[in-house]
């Protein structure tokens, strides 16, 4: 555990302000900054050079203060790093463009299950350097960890690592799908043979049939392509998952092996592949089938997340506001059946809004625009689904309320960040909720 003279933390949001409580704690002191109108102190007027620089998810590697501080040689530290090296138990670490925080709740649940006391942290749940400092330490720490905080790793080394898929997502920060993928892939590079990565199968074939080296994974007793090296057997467990015949752990007709999904909101494609993934980690960890079929089976869904709000004459209403990018709309709509009449739009994360097109020619009976990507959502889209401009969330609900029929469903599944119009996209979700309450009420009333 390395001590250090002198911090800066970048950030003052709440991963910013618990790694400046773990850098006292360890005696070490820390000037705390971030960007706000009113902040504690301003970059430019710090006369000391820092032994380290502790980052926060939201500072970017090309953000002015990074630049100078990696032209100065002034090492950065992620924030998700820092509070693992002050860890006391093993670490689960789980990533991904979509599916992450449910993943990370359902693998906490599965081992409450089975007795065993984990913490949520990272991106979901507590920041990682507050976990660690809580009184009493846990069997684990399961980790969402984004591509942000995978940016400025160094030793970062997860006992169990779960890539949940790669799909286009925060290309706006990281500039293209191959940066994007790279970051992901940074969280397998420091694994050794005791850990466990845990990959999709069909992504884990691509890595095979490339030949493409990758620090970190091993193959499972798989060939080894003579590029990877004479090194490549010497890294981590690794362990596919998906709906595919040739994977470890496989999600087929409502189960994966032993575990039963039926009848449980993990009984489809979708999330019965990120159930495929839990039960390689619970195996990973010595539980049995048992406790993840249990956990399945009470699994309470977190907020906005294909949330039902109501039905309200034969009109369903989801809340999925937490779906961000396309892929995370893609992977709603795959998850209800029927006709559907779809609300998006807000700020979007990507350019290229075509590989969506096909899916929603299938799905969707009528799309309701709302936000900055309104229009580049109708220029994308309006000749192959019926589009209607709405602007907000509020005329979006009072439109789809005039055309739904007994039957459809309603889903608010943006594809879109929210803060062109809202806060967070909780903020989003609930102003959807009780729009549709009102709605409820006004039937309830006539």
């Amino acid at each position: 555990m390395h001590q250090y003279k002198k911090a800066l933390v970048l950030g003052a949001g709440r991963s910013g302000r618990a790694a400046e409580a773990l850098l006292r704690t360890d005696g070490t002191p820390a000037v705390c900054i971030c960007e706000e109108t009113t902040p504690d102190y301003r970059y430019e007027d710090l006369h000391f050079t820092p032994e380290i620089a502790v980052v926060s998810p939201g500072f970017s590697l090309d953000h002015p203060w990074i630049q100078d501080l990696i032209a100065r040689e002034i090492p950065l530290l992620s924030e998700l790093e820092f509070g693992w090296s002050r860890r006391h138990c093993p670490v689960i670490a789980v990533t991904g463009s979509n599916g992450k925080s449910t993943v990370v709740k359902w693998i906490v649940d599965a081992l409450a299950q089975a007795g065993q006391r984990a913490i949520p942290c990272g991106n979901y749940g507590l920041p990682v350097s507050a976990a660690v400092m809580l009184a009493e330490i846990p069997d684990w720490l399961v980790i969402e960890v984004s591509s942000f905080q995978l940016e400025t790793i160094e030793q970062f080394r997860p006992d169990i690592g779960v890539l949940l898929n790669v799909l286009p997502n925060h290309l706006d920060r990281h500039g293209d799908m191959e940066t994007y993928r790279a970051f992901k892939l940074r969280l397998f590079e420091n694994m050794q043979r005791s850990d466990t990565a845990i990959l999709p199968f069909d992504f884990f074939q691509g890595l095979e049939k490339s030949g493409e080296k990758v620090p970190g994974l091993g193959t499972m007793g798989r060939n080894v392509p003579e590029s990877w090296g004479p090194d490549a057997g010497r890294s981590a467990v690794t362990k596919t998952f998906g709906t595919e015949e040739g994977a470890d752990y496989r999600f087929a007709g409502g189960h994966v092996g032993e575990i039963d999904l039926t009848e449980t909101c993990f009984d489809n494609k979708v999330l019965g592949a990120a159930g495929a993934a839990v039960a390689a980690v619970c195996e990973a960890c010595g539980l049995s089938p048992s406790a993840v079929e249990a956990s399945a089976r009470a699994f309470q869904p977190l907020p906005h997340r294909m949330e039902t709000v109501a039905e309200i004459n034969g009109v369903r209403f989801i809340d999925d506001s937490k779906a961000t990018n396309l892929a995370g709309m893609c992977a709603a709509l795959r998850m209800v059946s029927g006709p559907v009449h779809l609300i998006a739009g807000g700020r979007a994360k990507e350019t290229d809004l075509s590989f969506a097109k096909d899916l929603l020619v299938k799905q969707v009976s009528r799309l309701y625009l709302i936000g900055e990507a309104s229009e580049a959502m109708q220029a994308a889209w309006a000749d192959s689904v019926e589009c209607l401009p709405c602007e907000t969330l509020e005329q979006a609900v009072c439109a789809v309320w005039e055309s739904a029929e007994p039957g459809d469903t309603v889903l608010l599944s943006p594809a879109c960040t929210s803060f062109d119009q809202f806060r967070s996209f909780n903020e989003r979700g609930e102003l959807f909720a009780r729009e549709v309450c009102r709605l409820k009420s006004e039937c309830v009333d006539a």
